[in-house]
């Protein structure tokens, strides 16, 4: 243990229902916070440009119909609805870049 350690600097967390005592790094205290995906939020999972959108605003949409096509390195990647809803609003056009985990449709 350092001399600089100070017991005030000890935190506890929980493991599988065990419940240990540590010090937290500064890149652990200072990392970017988890959060659960919202499935009504389509984003794109890799960086690319939007080459047809098949659906438009406040349609009805079920689970697995076509949203848009994002190609990535000549490759075109169907991105389809992952729940039934309303289309509620549309955040790309076609032939817009697309950078990872952009918004590309919302879903009521």
């Amino acid at each position: 243990m350092k001399e600089k350690d100070n017991i005030s600097d000890y935190k506890y967390i929980y493991v599988d229902y065990v419940k240990y005592k540590t010090l937290l790094t500064k890149k652990f205290l200072n990392r970017e916070k988890y959060e659960e995906k919202d499935p009504r939020q389509v984003r794109a999972f890799i960086p690319g440009t939007i080459k047809k959108i098949y659906v438009s605003q406040d349609k009805k949409i079920k689970a697995g119909d076509k949203l848009v096509i994002l190609e990535a390195m000549k490759m075109k990647n169907i991105i389809t609805s992952p729940l039934d809803g309303i289309v509620k609003n549309i955040h790309v056009k076609q032939g817009e870049i697309v950078a990872k985990n952009a918004l590309i449709i919302e879903l009521h």
